[in-house]
């Protein structure tokens, strides 16, 4: 009987402590994933927010080596127009000084030296030692090479044509251009041989006919002027 008793006791304390193990088991666990999802959703929200922040980052980056980069584009040719100018103003005031030293040389015609000079020897050896370009012989066919420029946008180191008729016979070298727009020339004239004139002259504004860039903004020739035309009969004055 008490063996029987003992079994039934032992059967009960067995019975009520599994119950425990499982109600134990089923409430808590819930609660411990509750736990474990919300500290992954928080570890996957940092992430985003560094991935994010990552993205900021690399974009700004980007966009700040792009911008650095069109500010070196853009001093570059900042840098390469002054460069250009300064190159065309050196290359200009080289002609000019150097067309200057002609001043009071004798006027011959086909002559091509400081004992004696036509007009366009004087245009061919002045852009020859000053620029190192080879001009044409003579007006009519230096005319020909270069850029037609209108004659309110003449500069200084232009050249500019004259003719009696139809024929271009003679050539001189824009020296100025004042803020009233007078354009003086330097020449070699059959009167006074190499002299300055302005364009506002009774003699010499009607026989002009237009002018000619030969040298570029940059410095540089227009045209290839690596040959020279032979002399010719043509007419000088």
């Amino acid at each position: 009987m008490k063996k029987r008793v003992l079994f039934y006791l032992v059967a009960l304390v067995s019975t009520v402590s599994l119950q425990s193990c499982v109600t134990n088991y089923v409430v808590s666990k819930p609660a411990t994933y509750a736990k474990e999802y919300k500290t992954d959703a928080k570890l996957v929200s940092i992430d985003m927010n560094k991935m994010e922040q990552d993205k900021q980052q690399l974009i700004n980056s980007f966009l700040a080596e792009k911008a650095a980069s069109l500010a070196n584009a853009k001093n570059s040719i900042k840098n390469s127009e002054i460069a250009k100018a300064i190159m065309h103003n050196k290359t200009i005031d080289n002609i000019l000084t150097e067309a200057q030293t002609y001043l009071g040389t004798p006027y011959r015609y086909g002559g091509m030296t400081r004992n004696g000079i036509d007009c366009s020897a004087f245009v061919l050896s002045v852009f020859g030692a000053a620029a190192g370009l080879s001009l044409p012989r003579v007006a009519a066919s230096q005319s020909k090479e270069g850029e037609t420029v209108d004659k309110e946008n003449l500069q200084k180191g232009d050249l500019i044509f004259f003719s009696h008729g139809r024929r271009i016979s003679h050539v001189g070298i824009v020296e100025s251009v004042d803020e009233n727009g007078e354009i003086k020339f330097i020449h070699a004239a059959t009167s006074k041989g190499v002299m300055i004139s302005s364009l506002n002259d009774s003699y010499w504004g009607p026989k002009y006919r237009f002018g000619k860039r030969i040298i570029k903004e940059n410095g540089e020739a227009y045209n290839n002027l690596a040959t020279t035309t032979p002399a010719s009969s043509g007419t000088h004055f």
